[in-house]
């Protein structure tokens, strides 16, 4: 286990790496500059913004100063706004996202186990097809329009929930259900065809043959071997739910790292960009790694493979 963990955590480094060159070059490689915006402007200014902030240095140059500086964990301060660092945006803006996120996910996962194991015990049922209506809205409709419903709906028609800003629980709501929307339709179908493929399983008919509990087979053993193909995706629909969807938290004007990731883009903040890109990638290494070690907890049949036979 000790050699396996070191060699993820390796190329974990390694794509990581991966992740900030490619982003760095991209952004470099765009035409425009980050004080476009800022309109006419004399050469000497430009000049003197263009030292202050090291762009005027060779690209390879800028690329290993910023390499030392991710390294400090010190990802610079922001183009448009000096006073402030993108650590401070970090600090500021992730838990409100991994609030958000964290929200959104338990609302995902417990309906859409529900949803999905209701529809495989009731195969061509009413619940199923209710289920599966369920499941294929929440795949097709995006969730800046179920977001527009919700706010229509919930907030200006029937005053329920507020609609904007982020201060008490009752903010988190409406924004929580349109995040959770697409991950739970995702896990509900997955789940249904997991289930309906892990019920028809040889010991699964042993179990019932040998008279155990309809409700024994069907948690004990049924549930917990479905869960893996649910556990192989979740680690990126978290990374994509808890880092901030960009869509969602602009219209709900919450200030977390999408409202930040999108601005960092609009005003070609390259540390910000940059920053935010670093933020979500680590995030998302870290969930698949979690999700690795998961399978031997939830399937023992599962071991860490490479020694020798």
């Amino acid at each position: 286990m000790l050699r396996y963990t070191l060699n993820r955590f390796k190329w974990a480094i390694i794509t990581l790496w991966a992740v900030i060159t490619l982003t760095f070059i991209i952004m470099h490689t765009i035409p425009g500059n980050p004080f476009a915006k800022e309109g006419a402007m004399p050469p000497a200014v430009y000049e003197n913004l263009q030292v202050h902030y090291g762009l005027d240095k060779p690209l390879l140059t800028q690329y290993g100063n910023y390499l030392l500086e991710v390294v400090q964990f010190d990802f610079g301060p922001s183009l448009k706004s000096s006073s402030i660092s993108v650590n401070d945006y970090i600090l500021k803006g992730f838990p409100v996202s991994l609030h958000l996120g964290a929200q959104a996910l338990v609302i995902a996962i417990f309906f859409g186990l529900i949803l999905g194991v209701v529809a495989s015990l009731k195969r061509n049922k009413w619940p199923d097809y209710l289920s599966m209506i369920i499941a294929i809205v929440g795949i097709s409709v995006p969730n800046f329009i179920l977001a527009t419903i919700l706010i229509n709906y919930f907030a200006i028609k029937w005053d329920i929930f507020p609609v904007a800003t982020w201060a008490t629980w009752q903010h988190t709501i409406l924004p929580s259900i349109a995040l959770s929307m697409m991950p739970l339709a995702f896990i509900a179908r997955l789940m249904r065809t997991s289930m309906l493929e892990v019920m028809g399983q040889d010991y699964i008919l042993t179990a019932k043959a040998k008279g155990l509990k309809r409700s024994g087979v069907i948690i004990k053993h049924a549930i917990r071997n479905a869960l893996l193909p649910i556990i192989t995706v979740l680690g990126i629909l978290t990374a994509n739910i808890v880092t901030g969807s960009f869509i969602i938290e602009r219209i709900f004007g919450i200030p977390g790292m999408g409202d930040m990731f999108v601005k960092g883009i609009s005003n070609r903040d390259y540390p910000v960009i940059l920053g935010s890109t670093i933020v979500y990638s680590a995030v998302l290494i870290l969930l698949i790694f979690i999700v690795d070690i998961a399978y031997t907890l939830i399937d023992p049949r599962i071991k860490v493979t490479g020694e020798k036979k």
